[in-house]
């Protein structure tokens, strides 16, 4: 009987993207090279033909062009049905696989122990180890052992440590949920607001730390601009190797707003170089990350079968879609049908689940509707307070988050989706970051084409400003609402259990990277490389 490493999904899985790929090897990705070309070959046919069939227009024949329509240049997927058919190597038999869950229960067990008998260490060294297996992803394996250490951390006094401790101490505790004050860093300022360091691990953790303020910390608001001024133009461009790598990737998104599988899939590469490792938590952590692996790639399989095989004609009502495009039939059928299929997989005393699910669908369908209305009237909403109103539902970050609770057996409750569905304010504020992360990247593309106004416009309107101050006010506005977040995150009284609560801050993370330095949403080649790193390649584990 397998125990907690049976090869069963936990909790770090599936909260986003990002990755440095390696190189591809041609043996495993020559057929999805073909498979790439064959779809970009049939995507120019498609629009070839939509020309032609244009041509036409002179003809009695009613010609529906909305099918051919591409005025954004999306990008098409390039992946096809790869990973339909692909195996993985590195657990390609029922044997290994059993190897690899019994290998790692025994290394679970080792650093286990390593964890309890840390109590004798220093401060400094236990948090050190919470921060490595936070980095790596192992976390979620040791909830208890890890609780527990947090709760007699937290009441250490750090008066006398240096300033990485207490921001490690800070950050952990603030990442873990505790509401710990940012007093602890006064001392370390001066009346002019700097801080009493020009170590760059000290500015960095520093930097990390204070990106879990709330409204109303001045000290750490003070500490993100030091800090970050500091990293920018003295440190970084002094630096080379990890830690300039770690700066350069905290300026673009800070630690605690990072997405943690990517993290954990760099951070292995780099834990494996410091003197300080465990060879034990190094082992497990390469077996984790292939054991999720596998569980993401039977995932990819299920979905890619979902849209490639399926027959819809007969699982949807005709007469209220007869009047759309092609495509969107398509979309719809195929939505219909997801849902048709989760609530089959569901047990019986869940299905009412899906209730709350189709409700948010609707919702968000409604506010579609209100954009393009707005689009063809040409209205600009007259302030982002009025934009936000309705664009925070066409984000769609309200169903996602719904939609990562149906699935959560047992941790959700009836009470979890009547609070999801309330829209409270920790959900709020995720729409709220991606609608400005989004318009902050869009902003030019969507000018191209007539386009619903985007909250850039709105406050553009609304003060008489150019578009480079309504840029920095409205990223400005998406920092405040990171704050509402983390209040939310740090609020006692938030009825969901944590383990829910986590799934929003994953889902807020993974905007982050979607939006950062492009649109990578719709840009998705962006993420070829992503793709593989997280999904394909694997560590060699012996």
């Amino acid at each position: 009987m397998m125990t907690a490493f049976s090869l069963q999904p936990r909790q770090c899985y599936g909260s986003g993207l990002l990755a440095t790929a390696a190189s591809p090897r041609p043996s495993i990705f020559w057929r999805w090279r073909q498979q790439q070309q064959c779809t970009m070959l049939k995507y120019s046919q498609v629009e070839q033909q939509s020309a032609q069939t244009l041509h036409y227009d002179n003809r009695d024949e009613k010609v529906d062009d909305r099918l051919g329509k591409n005025p954004c240049n999306f990008h098409p997927s390039i992946w096809g049905d790869f990973f339909l058919h692909y195996s993985n190597p590195a657990a390609s038999s029922e044997q290994q696989q059993t190897w690899m869950a019994e290998r790692a229960d025994k290394l679970k067990e080792e650093v286990a122990k390593m964890i309890a008998s840390s109590v004798t260490c220093s401060l400094h060294q236990r948090l050190q180890l919470i921060h490595v297996l936070e980095r790596l992803c192992l976390d979620h394996l040791f909830e208890e052992e890890i609780n527990d250490a947090l709760i007699q951390i937290k009441t250490a006094d750090v008066s006398d440590c240096d300033l990485h401790t207490v921001a490690m101490w800070f950050y952990l505790l603030r990442k873990y949920g505790y509401r710990v004050i940012p007093d602890v860093f006064l001392r370390f300022k001066d009346e002019e607001g700097c801080f009493f360091t020009n170590n760059p691990m000290d500015l960095l953790s520093l930097y990390n730390a204070a990106h879990l303020r709330t409204h109303g910390e001045t000290i750490l608001d003070e500490a993100i601009l030091f800090t970050r001024r500091c990293l920018e133009t003295t440190l970084l461009p002094s630096l080379e190797g990890s830690l300039a790598r770690e700066i350069k990737c905290a300026l673009e998104i800070p630690l605690p707003r990072r997405v943690r599988i990517y993290e954990s899939k760099y951070y292995i590469s780099t834990y494996e170089k410091e003197a300080t490792v465990h060879e034990s938590v190094l082992q497990l952590a390469k077996l984790n990350s292939n054991i999720m692996q596998l569980h993401h790639q039977k995932e990819l399989r299920i979905v890619t079968s979902w849209w490639k095989d399926l027959e819809i004609e007969s699982r949807w009502d005709k007469k209220a879609a007869h009047d759309l495009p092609e495509c969107m039939k398509f979309a719809l059928g195929k939505i219909l049908d997801s849902y048709q299929t989760i609530e089959q997989e569901l047990a019986h005393e869940e299905k009412y689940r899906m209730s709350y699910l189709k409700a948010f669908t609707v919702d968000m369908v409604r506010a579609f509707n209100m954009e393009v209305k707005m689009r063809e009237e040409g209205y600009t909403p007259r302030s982002v307070e009025e934009h936000l109103q309705f664009s925070i539902w066409t984000s769609g970050c309200h169903v996602v988050s719904c939609t990562t609770f149906v699935g959560m057996d047992d941790i959700a409750t009836k009470d979890s989706f009547d609070w999801v569905s309330t829209m409270p304010k920790m959900v709020k504020a995720l729409c709220i970051i991606l609608r400005l992360l989004d318009d902050l990247q869009s902003y030019e593309r969507e000018q191209l084409t007539p386009h619903v106004a985007s909250t850039i416009q709105s406050y553009m309107t609304e003060h008489n400003v150019t578009i480079e101050v309504a840029r920095k006010k409205i990223e400005e506005l998406k920092e405040e609402s990171w704050k509402d977040f983390n209040g939310e995150w740090l609020n006692p009284d938030n009825a969901p259990p944590k383990q829910l609560l986590e799934r929003i801050f994953n889902l807020t993370r993974t905007m982050e990277f979607f939006y950062n330095l492009d649109d990578n949403f719709s840009n998705s080649q962006n993420l070829r490389d992503t793709i593989l790193s997280l999904f394909v390649e694997h560590f060699e584990v012996f």
